[in-house]
């Protein structure tokens, strides 16, 4: 296609072709949008507007313009919404023999959620990196645009993972169009084109193309007015009426939407029709498969002769390769133009004509709307359906045959199972309200008292998830209190899942009822599970404190670091009972290797499994151990891949870790804005631990940087909430804060803390920030020893951001006892290691120390990059693309780990290669600035 701008002969040719009027700034930016691609670029954009304003049009007119393109289209049909990957399975049939292309673990999910091969549910974000790697493949050879219509009507995994692919492309030749009447969540935020009605002008002249008459001015006037210039209704509103209907134009008197009208119009043409033709065109509108031979064998069985209405239908739909409407409307005036019992009729016909091996979940849809009544047999093949659905990782299918499943269940005690499976599918689906809706219809009853447990424990996840970590501790306690007598497997898990939720929403006082609570409740069976190792050991710490529960604490970290993640038993507890209660028994215990194992063995896991949730917090986990291990560049690098993650998902960062990391860094502007954004979210979903770890990171702000009356108020904070595994992090800070505005009791106080801890605890990062406390208490050759001590004992462990305070804190007392040369020794490891790990604001501590001794140390620049200038610098994904390429990853792993495609991968090195002046990866160690990870421990 020839571009030659809004005005150009491009449109006035195809605009001509398609009927397209006055459509000039739209096509234009069409035309923009192919042109892009063509120069290898990828573009995406919504097409938006109301039913029957042109964006089918639209769309048409992009395909015949993009004639040297491969197009891939798909429409979304209504009754086709609950099929999971329906849609997504029509825009990429034409290409599914490129599968072989992908790397494994993304072919199989993708061949899975299209049911092409057995397996279990594969991950919604690993098939979205497989749609996305399928379409860079195809738009190999040439350029690939994808169109979407009707996507409000595209099933919601399909729309989730083309949402996913559209955010997701970079230098692939692709281009993403959908056209929709308002972009739903999936979509929100990507470039949009809204078309709006004709204008006046035009709208009076498409209005006078469909009269077969004079109409009166000011009728013309009013109907234009009336339709607000929306083309379809133009033409299709004065179809079927008489002169006399039209002379009264459209107003009041139709208290009716535009859609309606329309519809209601193509209704009107409808009743024209012979019986025959009409029960035709309801059949064919009640299939989305659009697939003749199904509807003319469902045809058969309904007395419609083959071939009999079809070319009288032409003007509705058309019945060639494919059955396909006009228009969406069209199909809808068709189907209701059908009574309710003849609309049965019509799905048993079509349940009747389906393939139940090719096709079950088709034939079982058909069978639901079939039923008058309730019936068994179709509920038990619902329910099968929804099996598949759940296997192919379709959670809003599975929930919706269990919803229909339910409605069609004629025995009450099996509708109320059923009921609240469809409200467990529903939550695991995200769609929150709808399970709540159905656990009410569920408490209808009868009730069996497991029944009611299981009603009030997913009342208490789902305020769980969503944010109300109050009203959840409360429902999980008070379900547990039910499941207690019935089922004490569940009961313990419940008291576990109350415990967190309190535990989040910083209620103490919660936390100990349901820590006594889980006491009093009958014994764990035999063996004990981990999750039931991990509850007891937590309601001892909470009910009796940090001594009683040490011994129990440190079993089931033992248990938890030991567990054999490959089977599926040990990988479950690895998640419900190691993931956030086993980093917080660690930090509990100050057991740093413990922290690192777990946290790095549940990344590893949830990166294996593809599971995008769990990846997501066990990188922040992990990102906060670095921090503290001094590696702070990995940790941006986890924290950043945590980030991308919560983008590509939808749900919010997990925020602790960039606030520690931040504030580690000592930057004002970013930490401060980070806590301030933190804070009164945290409060709002009752997440009082985040709030916790807002204050510690304030508190590190405020020591790094010299504010230590703001710091000391911080910290306090954090160290009075109790909030278990915060403590190690909050004392080092409040005792060093409170030491240097002169507040003893408070150093005091945090010092019989810690001396209960290290009896119990004797690690040596225990032992290590205990003789640090003792040495801001002391003076002399007492002092000096404890501060040597906290340095020897701190550098046998990895936590060398504390090595480097204690070496800081050591050098500053030295200098003030005018001990120069061995303040200098200190003080200039210090000024190193803070340098080398990132932490400015300590640094810049121990630099200006180093210059009242005397000595003067010189601020660290960012090494300058062989192979180019100096300025020309690498963007971050950039960077995070080198790292990954550097440390031996491939262009498939790399994409798979920073959510984009192989090319992107390899468009990003070419870049970087060209920056650096290399042309391998061989080079990049050569080239790249070394990483502080790699630095020793000082």
């Amino acid at each position: 296609m020839r571009s030659t701008g809004p005005m150009g002969e491009d449109y006035q040719r195809r605009g001509r072709v398609s009927g397209l009027i006055n459509r000039r700034s739209e096509c234009a930016a069409l035309d923009q949008l192919v042109n892009a691609v063509r120069a290898g670029g990828s573009r995406v954009l919504v097409v938006r507007g109301e039913p029957g304003v042109g964006k089918s049009a639209l769309l048409d007119y992009l395909a015949r313009g993009a004639s040297d393109c491969r197009v891939m289209r798909a429409t979304g049909v209504e009754s086709e919404m609950e099929l999971a990957f329906a849609g997504l399975h029509q825009l990429l049939s034409p290409v599914l023999d490129l599968l072989d292309q992908l790397p494994v673990p993304q072919r199989e999910a993708l061949r899975t959620a299209f049911g092409l091969s057995a397996g279990p549910a594969p991950d919604r974000f690993l098939v979205g990196l497989a749609v996305l790697g399928l379409l860079s493949e195809a738009a190999a050879e040439r350029p690939l645009l994808c169109m979407m219509d009707d996507e409000q009507w595209l099933d919601r995994a399909s729309v989730q993972a083309l949402g996913f692919v559209a955010r997701r492309l970079a230098a692939e030749p692709v281009g993403m169009v959908f056209a929709a009447r308002v972009a739903g969540a999936e979509l929100a935020g990507l470039p949009e084109l809204a078309v709006e009605g004709l204008g006046e002008e035009d709208a009076r002249a498409l209005l006078d193309s469909a009269l077969t008459g004079p109409l009166d001015a000011r009728v013309r006037d009013l109907i234009v007015a009336e339709t607000q210039g929306n083309p379809l209704a133009l033409l299709e509103l004065p179809r079927g009426l008489a002169p006399g209907e039209l002379a009264g134009g459209f107003g009041l008197p139709w208290a009716v939407s535009l859609p309606g009208r329309i519809e209601d119009s193509f209704g009107r043409q409808m009743e024209g029709l012979p019986e025959q033709t009409r029960l035709l065109l309801a059949l064919a509108a009640a299939d989305p498969s659009g697939d003749p031979l199904l509807v003319w064998r469902a045809a058969g069985r309904l007395g419609i002769a083959v071939g009999v209405g079809a070319p009288t239908a032409a003007g509705m739909a058309e019945f060639g390769a494919r059955v396909r409407f006009r228009h969406p409307l069209a199909r809808s005036a068709a189907y209701r133009s059908a009574s309710a019992q003849r609309r049965q009729e019509i799905h048993r016909a079509l349940a009747e004509a389906t393939d139940p091996a090719a096709d079950p979940d088709r034939r079982a849809w058909h069978r639901a709307q079939a039923a008058a009544d309730p019936d068994e047999d179709v509920a038990a093949e619902l329910e099968r359906s929804a099996g598949r659905a759940q296997d192919r990782g379709g959670l809003a299918a599975a929930a919706a045959f269990l919803e229909r499943a339910a409605l069609l269940t004629p025995a009450p005690g099996r509708l109320a199972q059923r009921l609240l499976t469809a409200a467990r599918a529903k939550r695991d689906a995200g769609e929150l309200d709808t399970a709540l809706r159905l656990l009410v219809a569920a408490e209808a009853g009868p009730l069996v008292p497991l029944q009611t447990a299981e009603v009030e424990g997913l009342r208490g996840q789902i305020a769980s998830y969503q944010g109300r970590d109050s009203d959840a501790a409360r429902l999980l306690l008070r379900a547990a209190r039910f499941f207690e007598p019935l089922d004490v497997a569940m009961a313990r898990e419940t008291y576990l899942e109350a415990i967190y939720a309190a535990m989040f929403a910083g209620d103490p006082d919660r936390e100990r009822e349901a820590a006594g609570a889980a006491r009093a409740a009958p014994p764990a069976p035999d063996p004990p599970r981990a999750v039931d190792v991990v509850l007891d050991a937590l309601a001892l710490r909470l009910t009796e404190g940090h001594a009683a529960a040490a011994p129990a604490l440190t079993g089931a970290l033992s248990l938890l670091v030991s567990l054999d993640a490959d089977v599926g038993e040990a990988r479950r507890s690895l998640w419900s009972a190691g993931g956030r209660p086993g980093a917080i028994i660690a930090m509990e215990l100050w057991d740093f290797e413990s922290w690192h194992a777990l946290a790095a063995r549940q990344v590893q896991v949830a990166r294996d499994m593809g599971a995008l949730a769990q990846l997501q917090f066990t990188l922040a986990r992990l990102g906060l151990y670095n921090v503290l291990a001094g590696q702070l560049a990995e940790a941006a690098r986890l924290i950043e891949e945590e980030r991308l993650i919560a983008y590509a998902t939808g749900n919010p960062p997990v925020g602790y870790a960039a606030m520690t990391l931040a504030a580690w860094r000592g930057r004002e502007q970013e930490p401060s804005e980070l806590i301030g954004a933190a804070v009164p979210g945290a409060t709002g979903r009752g997440a009082g631990r985040l709030a916790g770890f807002a204050a510690y990171a304030s508190a590190v702000l405020g020591n790094g940087r010299g504010r230590y009356d703001s710091a000391l108020d911080a910290a306090r904070r954090a160290f009075e909430r109790d909030q278990l595994g915060l403590g190690p992090l909050v004392v080092a800070e409040l005792a060093e804060a409170a030491a240097r505005t002169g507040d003893v009791v408070a150093v005091r106080g945090v010092l019989d803390w810690l001396s209960e801890r290290a009896r119990v605890n004797p690690t040596e990062w225990a032992l290590g920030i205990e003789a640090r406390v003792r040495a801001l208490l002391s003076d002399g050759e007492a002092a000096d020893g404890f501060y040597r001590e906290s340095v020897e004992r701190l550098g046998r462990t990895q936590i060398r951001a504390e090595l480097a305070r204690s070496r800081l804190l050591h050098g500053e007392w030295l200098r003030r006892r005018g001990r120069r040369m061995d303040a200098r020794e200190q003080l200039r490891t210090a000024h190193r290691m803070l340098e080398e790990m990132g932490m400015a604001a300590f640094a810049e501590r121990a630099r200006r120390e180093l210059r009242a001794t005397g000595e003067t140390a010189r601020k660290r620049t960012a090494p300058a990059v062989r192979g180019g200038p100096a300025a020309e610098v690498l963007t971050a994904q950039e960077a995070q693309v080198a790292r990954l390429a550097r440390v031996g990853l491939s262009n498939p792993e790399i994409g798979a780990r920073l959510f984009i495609s192989p090319r992107t991968v390899q468009y990003h090195l070419s870049s970087v290669f060209t920056k650096l002046g290399i042309s391998s990866r061989s080079q990049l160690d050569r080239v790249l600035p070394a990483d502080p990870d790699t630095a020793g421990p000082g």
